[in-house]
């Protein structure tokens, strides 16, 4: 459960485009992850949840569960030995809810026995007495000063407003749109799910955990069982996706519970349904929004007001919040606006961290307003936004000064220079049709659109937050180990941690060393973070232990270590004929440094919204090619070109992966992924009803990476993981918007929203 990878001893440097060493394994079947892991003499663990989105717990009666054989332990609120709360930001959630439940799903108890079924069977016998309430389940009733306060922290996580420039700024060409987004969720495959072993004694708990932030568990973790954070040692289990909703705590400080309870070994994991109850999900949004601009269209002043529904319990609402609002100039020159956000509690189930993080929201709006825009100015969707882009140097609405590379143009016009597809044959195969196999469509009844989307997106944590990442390099006779806390959710760190030490050192053979919670924090893999923070800090400590090779090399063969370089796999003079490889410099010799990786100080907004909050920002443009049959309301996408800033290209096939990969994800929230709510209760938590993008569902993706090295950066790279999700959503809605005449003003967008 905690061995060392060995990495791969190919010559895959930066630039290369290495493979993973994890995917033969997890082609095949033999990858463990945290589902698969098991202990000698351990118990299952499983958690009782609301049945209602808001009511008061009256009694709960558990005589019937224990008389059940297997059964070993049921705990409570009771048993919570510290904090009775937990959460990212603000700690307002309950471990176990005592007295009121706020939404569906709400974890009331955990049971431990001998077997999943002996868990169900237990947790089917527990009787919960409730005073149903009537749930508040509209974000904007729940704003009104009149409405009930579903937590004694009110219904309010954040209000923000941006204020700047001229407010009485009216523009010839106003025009003006209410843009919503339904609740999409991340919908990973791997399901959540933990082993907790307890020290002998109860004085600690060794847990391994799919997670994004190891350290950020073991705050928590500790804070609610009142041990010390040394006693509780947390190590990565295989993770099967995540897209932040592994940011916040599920099963975690329960299944640790459990265990110091029992004295056993406990192991949980949630099913598919539980899992869409289990974490928290993209954030609802409603967004008016008004953009004045001259006849020429050069927009001059931004007006908006966006309304987040974060759900019953705070998360990162707040931070989300933050995104949505200083993100929904878009990419675009603007130097005047007004612009109020809200993130709201309600009876819906949790909202925190999805990938792109409250821009996707603000992007859908901005982006349906700029071809409002074109239209009413007579320009074509290419025009409008190359007319407004934004260049480095340009202030954001909030007084930022964009210090990043920002080649917004150079996106738009190599995006608009990918050829565009083949018209649909006559004769066309099946699966090239709209419908696909079903033969439900006609040729006559398809349309084909384009449609255009172009984001910007901030890269790392904002607004102050101490954001770092801790890395440790260790050279013996020309072998590194890396060891890091950096979790590895899909995004490709195993693979780049192993270039940078190549790329640095001139070896071949990298160990990287157990994930776990034995060395600093290197925060959580989100944001697009990881391979500007913890790349840096791999990088940092490599170029440390290189210094100090330089320095035993240089004073055995008595040559200035300032002379010496790492050519290929070799220690090489500059100035001189001496050359040694790596393997043999480094014979009987350890040199071991650790390093720290900082990003440059951020700021809080003021009271109008005014700060430098973000840290560096990424660009991407997206154009979509639909066929729609507009008698059924059915689309196929058929083409994404897209190009984006990346800065650096360190794995070209990497990074590709994370292009196409966004882009299904981008799509799914078009047109299909929706999970839907009725009065707080989730009408379709399966994989049957919920419906996500399938092979046959993917487009043909063509993709630019336009590689302008940013300067802040450590590597010269930016983040790629977030930026083809955000942008694709609205190019795909103006693709259908340009096919149907119809202004579609939500997604997901639906066949009767098209049809009707």
């Amino acid at each position: 459960m905690s061995s060392a990878t060995k990495v791969s001893t190919r010559r895959d440097i930066l630039g290369a485009s290495a493979l993973r060493p994890d995917g033969a394994a997890k082609v095949s079947g033999k990858f463990e992850f945290s589902s698969d892991l098991h202990a000698e003499h351990m118990l299952w663990g499983a958690t009782l949840r609301s049945l209602h989105p808001f009511a008061r717990i009256i009694s709960i009666d558990f005589s019937a569960a224990y008389k059940i054989a297997g059964v070993e332990a049921i705990i409570t609120a009771e048993n919570v030995p510290g904090k009775k709360t937990y959460g990212l930001i603000a700690s307002d959630q309950p471990v176990f809810a005592s007295e009121i439940v706020r939404y569906v799903g709400e974890p009331i108890a955990a049971v431990a026995a001998d077997h999943p079924e002996t868990c169900r069977r237990a947790l089917a016998a527990i009787k919960v007495v409730y005073e149903v309430l009537t749930p508040i389940t509209d974000a904007e009733v729940a704003l009104l000063p009149q409405t009930m306060q579903i937590h004694p922290d009110g219904n309010l996580f954040r209000h923000q407003r941006i204020v700047t420039g001229d407010q009485n700024l009216q523009g010839d060409v106003i025009v003006e749109g209410t843009y919503e987004m339904g609740m999409q969720d991340q919908a990973f495959l791997g399901l959540e799910a933990a082993l907790a072993i307890p020290d002998s004694g109860g004085a600690g708990v060794e847990m391994y955990v799919a997670t994004q932030w190891l350290h950020e568990d073991q705050k928590q973790i500790a804070a609610c069982l009142n041990l010390p954070l040394d006693k509780i040692r947390l190590t990565l289990g295989g993770v099967g996706g995540a897209f932040g909703a592994r940011e916040d705590i599920s099963l975690q400080v329960h299944c640790a519970l459990l265990a110091l309870h029992t004295s056993r070994p406990i192991k949980m994991q949630y099913s598919r349904e539980e899992s869409f109850y289990g974490h928290v999900h993209r954030h609802p949004a409603k967004i008016w929004i008004r953009h004045h601009a001259t006849r020429a269209g050069v927009i001059q002043r931004i007006e908006s007001r966006m309304v987040f529904d974060g759900g019953a319990y705070a998360s990162t609402s707040s931070a989300v919040l933050i995104n949505g609002i200083t993100h929904i100039q878009g990419p675009y020159k603007c130097s005047n606006a007004t612009v109020d956000g809200f993130a709201v509690r309600t009876n819906n189930p949790p909202c925190g961290a999805m990938r792109g993080f409250g821009v996707v929201q603000a992007c859908y709006a901005h982006e349906s307003q700029m071809d409002k825009l074109a239209d009413a100015c007579g320009l074509s969707p290419v025009e409008i936004r190359l007319l407004n882009a934004m260049v480095t140097g340009d202030k954001l609405i909030t007084g930022q000064v964009v210090e990043s590379v920002a080649p917004v143009a150079r996106c738009i016009t190599e995006t608009d220079s990918i050829a565009m597809p083949k018209p649909l044959a006559h004769d066309a195969n099946a699966l090239e049709i709209v419908g696909g196999s079903g033969l439900t469509s006609l040729p006559h009844n398809i349309v084909r659109g384009v449609g255009w989307g172009v984001s910007i997106k901030n890269l790392m944590y904002s607004e102050t937050f101490d954001d770092f990442a801790t890395a440790r390099c260790k050279l013996q006779d020309g072998v590194v180990h890396l060891k890091y806390a950096t979790v590895e959710v899909g995004q490709g760190f195993v693979i780049l941690a192993p270039q940078i030490a190549r790329s640095v050192l001139g070896v071949d053979e990298v160990v990287i060393d157990p994930v776990d919670t034995r060395i600093g924090s290197a925060g959580s893999t989100s944001a697009s973070r990881q391979t500007w923070m913890s790349g840096g800090a791999v990088d940092g400590a490599c170029r440390l232990v290189r210094q100090r090779l330089f320095e035993h090399v240089g004073k055995k063969y008595h040559i200035d270590p300032m002379r010496l370089v790492i050519e290929d796999t070799d220690v090489v003079d500059m100035l001189g004929d001496f050359r040694i490889s790596v393997i043999e410099a480094s014979a009987g010799v350890l040199i071991e440094e650790t390093f720290e990786h900082h990003h440059r100080p951020t700021e809080e907004l003021d009271e109008n919204g005014q700060g430098n909050c973000h840290v560096a920002f990424a660009f991407v443009a997206h154009r979509a090619v639909v066929d729609v049959d507009v008698e059924l309301g059915l689309v196929k996408v058929i083409q994404i070109a897209t190009a984006q800033d990346v800065g650096r290209v360190l794995n070209p096939i990497a990074a590709l992966g994370q292009i196409e990969g966004g882009i299904a994800q981008g799509l799914g929230l078009a047109v299909m992924e929706e999970i839907v709510l009725d009065n707080g209760k989730m009408r379709n938590p399966s994989f049957t009803d919920y419906l996500l993008p399938t092979a046959l569902d993917a487009p043909e993706v063509v993709a630019i990476m336009i590689e302008e090295p940013e300067p802040q950066a450590p590597l010269g790279a930016k983040g790629i993981g977030e930026p083809p999700c955000i942008s694709v959503t609205p190019a795909i809605a103006a693709a259908i918007r340009n096919a149907t005449g119809r202004d579609l003003p939500r997604v997901p967008i639906r066949p009767q929203d098209i049809c009707l």
